[in-house]
């Protein structure tokens, strides 16, 4: 394994105990969906939340059964069904997946073998249980994005309420200066964290100084560009952008309705002008830093904001106490004084994933791991990366070096948008 790739060798009980949480946390988002939310397709842009299901269990057998531990896979009939690189979006509701007895009945006999051999063998490194995790709790956001879409309820004793407006709201306009100067960008090398291979290896670059929006936009802040003809100015818009506009007769954000409420799961509820705006597309997000004479900030620039301390000449990946993350409010929510960054940036983690300019591309010294499928075969695209995560990405996912990456038409993600200028 490339040593860029290592990953520290974790305690196996706190694996396996946040292997049996994520289970617990990821069911009970749809347990209480009746068989045929859960089996149908709602959209082609995602796949029916019972195929995410098998396709957990299905990844945790090849990685830790079959591959780590030498077994044969339980249900090699199911190996092409489950391909999520083979078998896209689009098609997965052709497939013969299983449906919600079976789907279960597998995750629970995948875990089993998972469990028994762990209680024969050591963990390894701990790199592929890790792997297995995250992406279990990755696919937990994804299925929310179906919710979401398909205004499906949310699971019982969530209230996807508006949060209270804190003492001082933010517009996003409001920039902070960031000093010219070098930086570290990526994951932290040897046994320190856990990374993808895409965020190493760590490397230092120059930035010259830049200015940054201090809070992601608001809802208000977007209603006001809606309003004033974000949608209309052909001159704020590139040409692919406009051309996918127009096509789509898109006129405000995902999920907004023309009387100025928003879907929020099965609720349509008055827009919260102080929370940060959501479901944009990149299209959008770039139209709408051209009308404010901005632009988007490059994911050099926002990771810069996002962990580097100028005082110490050091990077901080720590996620502030106050993000909004791991489903702790299932809607966006005003960002406050307990999210700031080093640089003084609110909001960069949670709420929302912020669109940035770059492409999805390798760092300088990339190095495919544990397999290329994960990131090389989009690499060169016309994905765009997204930095920070939303309320719907867990926790141990979130770093401030993770790269989220998508369709710059995409607007099922929870993804918003943080404006930049050149100083």
């Amino acid at each position: 394994m490339p040593s860029q790739t290592a990953a520290p060798t974790p305690a196996a009980g706190d694996v396996l105990d946040a292997l049996a949480e994520t289970r617990a946390r990821m069911l009970a988002l749809v347990a209480h969906l009746d068989d045929d939310a859960l089996e149908r397709v709602h959209s082609p842009l995602m796949s029916p939340l019972v195929w995410d299901l098998g396709h957990i269990a299905a990844f945790e057998d090849l990685w830790l059964a079959h591959r780590a531990g030498g077994e044969p896979l339980l249900r090699p009939d199911l190996a092409d069904v489950y391909d999520a690189f083979e078998t896209p979006r689009a098609h997965r509701g052709a497939l013969p997946y299983l449906r919600r007895t079976d789907a279960l009945a597998y995750l629970d006999a995948v875990r089993e073998r998972t469990l028994a051999l762990a209680a024969r063998d050591d963990l390894g490194d701990g790199t592929l249980h890790e792997l297995v995790l995250r992406h279990e709790q990755q696919h937990t956001e994804t299925m929310l994005q179906t919710m979401e879409l398909a205004h499906l309820p949310a699971p019982f004793g969530v209230e996807p309420r508006l949060a209270a407006a804190p003492a001082r709201t933010w517009s996003g306009l409001e920039l902070v200066e960031i000093p010219a100067g070098p930086c570290a960008i990526g994951a932290v090398g040897g046994s320190e964290a856990f990374a993808y291979d895409n965020e190493r290896p760590r490397h230092r670059v120059e930035l010259p100084a830049f200015r940054i929006g201090r809070a992601p936009i608001s809802n208000a802040t977007w209603l006001t560009f809606a309003e004033g003809g974000g949608y209309e100015r052909r001159e704020w818009w590139s040409d692919e952008g406009w051309a996918w506009k127009e096509q789509h007769d898109i006129e405000r954000p995902a999920g907004w309705t023309a009387d100025g409420r928003a879907w929020r799961m099965d609720r349509c509820e008055p827009l919260d002008p102080h929370a940060p705006v959501v479901h944009v597309s990149w299209f959008e997000a770039e139209a709408f830093a051209r009308a404010q004479g901005a632009r988007l900030p490059s994911e050099a620039e926002w990771e810069k904001a996002a962990t580097w301390d100028e005082a110490t000449g050091t990077a901080d990946h720590g996620v502030p106490p106050g993000a909004n993350l791991d489903q702790r409010r299932f809607a966006t929510a005003p960002v406050d004084d307990d999210t700031a960054s080093p640089s003084g940036c609110l909001g960069m983690m949670g709420d929302t994933w912020e669109w940035t300019a770059s492409r999805f591309g390798g760092y300088p010294g990339f190095a495919a791991y544990p397999y290329r499928e994960y990131s090389e075969v989009f690499f060169g695209g016309d994905y765009r990366v997204l930095r920070g995560g939303s309320w719907a990405t867990r926790r141990r996912v979130a770093t401030p070096t993770f790269r989220n990456w998508d369709h710059p038409q995409r607007r099922q993600i929870f993804s918003g948008v943080r404006i930049a200028k050149d100083a």
